[in-house]
């Protein structure tokens, strides 16, 4: 994976709750301003990550299925996932050496 990913309600299990490496899901939308910011962080660590892990981004708007069963509320929310369950959460802008660091532990 040498970019972010895009996860939807019909993929969420195959690329996230089946992935045998650990998976970063940013909860965002396109109104959502700290959303923005977050996005390059996002696309960064992506390349960085390569094949340990995986990133990427799910619109809360277009997949609500999976945005009501994790219970987004605020956003951008940030989940990593290992093993199919939720490992990790941060709400907010969060630096990309923090999010590095939780996957590279994971991984």
């Amino acid at each position: 994976m040498s970019k972010e990913m895009e996860f939807t309600d019909q993929n969420f299990d195959q690329e996230v709750i089946a992935s045998k490496v650990p998976v970063l899901v940013d909860f965002w939308a396109p109104w959502c301003g700290p959303c923005q910011m977050m996005g390059p962080i996002v696309v960064e660590l992506a390349e960085k990550m390569g094949d340990k892990a995986k990133v990427g981004k799910l619109n809360v708007d277009e997949n609500g299925a999976v945005s009501s069963k994790f219970g987004i509320m605020s956003i951008p929310a940030l989940k990593i996932f290992k093993g199919g369950v939720v490992v990790k959460e941060y709400v907010g802008v969060q630096p990309m050496e923090v999010l590095k660091k939780a996957l590279e532990e994971l991984a």
